[in-house]
C-alpha cells in the first residue's frame, strides 16, 4: 500500500528515504561533485542533472548511487517511476537546496542523479571496419567536450578519448553540454598520446587499418580530398595551441578544413563535428 509524505505518493520502500534539509555534510558532498573535480574523481562519481541525461543514464545501464528528489511536492511519472524502478539510495532534500543542486535559479529540480564513473579504459571503445572516433588532446573547456561528444553520437561515432591535462568530461558543463549522450559513447581519459598509439597498434595488429587523421589549419590536404571511408580517428588539438607537436607526428595524415571569411579557425568543437560529418557524407554514398 502506498503511502503519501509531503504531497508526494510513494511506495512503502522509499517512504523510509533519508531527508536532508540543511547544508550538512551530504549536501556539502554533492556540492563538491559538482563544483571539485578532485573530490568528483576521488569519489568515482558525479551528479546528473536534467530530465534527458538522467533517463539516458538509467537506459544505458549506468550505476545510480543516489537519487535526490523533491518530497515538496507531487512528482511526475518519470520522476515516481525511476524512483520505484533503480535500485539507489533515496534520499530527499529541501527545495532550497535541490535548487542550489539543480544549477538553475529560477528552478528546483524534482530529481537529480548521482552517478558512478566508468573505467578509464580504452577497450570500452568498440572497433571495427567501420570504427569513427574523436581524440580532444588537452581541452579547457567542458563544454567542448560535451559538444564533441554530443557530435560522435549524433554522427554514429565509436567513442571519444581525452588525452593529456584536459578538463574533466565529468564536470557538469560537459554533461550538460552533452544531453545526454555521455551515456552511450564511451568517453575515456588517457594521459597522453603514449596511450592511444599503443592501443591503435594493437587493432591494426588485430586487422583493424585504422587511421589517425589531424586537423589544422595550416594543413596541405582539405578534409574532403581525404579518404574517410577507412577506420578513422579523427584528431583535435587544444583549443588555443591546436595539434601538439607529438600529436602531429604520430598522424598518418593532417587535413583542414577550408575557410572562406574571416575567422582564423573554427572552435574545436565545431572542426570536430565538421569532419565527422564528412566522414559520414563519405562514407554514404559508398553504400548508394
Amino acid at each position: 500500500m502506498s503511502k503519501h509524505r509531503g504531497g508526494v505518493e510513494v511506495s512503502p520502500d522509499v517512504a523510509k528515504v533519508r531527508r536532508v534539509t540543511s547544508r550538512n555534510v551530504s549536501f556539502q558532498q554533492w556540492q563538491a561533485l559538482l563544483s571539485n573535480r578532485t573530490k568528483r574523481h576521488r569519489a568515482g562519481e558525479f551528479l546528473v542533472q536534467g530530465v534527458r541525461p538522467i533517463t539516458l543514464a538509467v537506459h544505458a545501464g549506468w550505476p545510480v548511487r543516489t537519487l535526490l528528489y523533491d518530497a515538496s511536492r507531487p512528482l511526475s511519472g518519470w520522476a515516481s517511476d525511476l524512483l520505484a524502478k533503480v535500485t539507489a539510495v533515496r534520499v530527499a532534500v529541501a527545495p532550497d537546496l535541490l535548487r542550489e543542486l539543480g544549477g538553475k535559479d529560477d528552478e528546483t529540480p524534482e530529481l537529480l542523479a548521482v552517478v558512478a564513473m566508468p573505467p578509464d579504459e580504452l577497450s570500452r571503445i568498440p572497433v571495427d571496419a567501420s570504427f569513427l572516433g574523436v581524440v580532444f588532446d588537452r581541452p579547457t573547456s567542458p563544454g567542448n567536450i560535451g559538444s564533441v561528444v554530443r557530435s560522435v553520437d549524433a554522427f554514429g561515432g565509436s567513442g571519444v578519448i581525452v588525452t593529456g591535462h584536459a578538463a574533466d568530461p565529468y564536470d557538469p558543463k560537459s554533461v550538460r553540454a552533452s544531453t545526454g549522450s555521455l551515456f552511450t559513447v564511451p568517453v575515456v581519459r588517457v594521459p597522453s598520446y603514449r596511450e592511444v598509439l599503443a592501443w591503435v597498434e594493437s587493432m591494426r595488429a588485430q586487422g583493424v587499418p585504422l587511421d589517425i587523421l589531424g586537423t589544422d589549419e595550416s594543413a596541405d590536404v582539405d578534409l574532403a580530398d581525404h579518404d574517410l571511408t577507412r577506420p578513422s580517428l579523427i584528431v583535435v588539438g587544444n583549443e588555443t595551441q591546436g595539434l601538439s607537436a607529438a600529436w602531429r607526428a604520430a598522424c598518418d595524415r593532417v587535413v583542414k578544413i577550408p575557410m572562406m571569411g574571416s575567422a582564423s579557425s573554427l572552435n574545436a568543437a565545431n572542426a570536430a563535428t565538421v569532419a565527422l560529418y564528412e566522414a559520414v557524407r563519405q562514407r554514404s554514398r559508398t553504400r548508394e
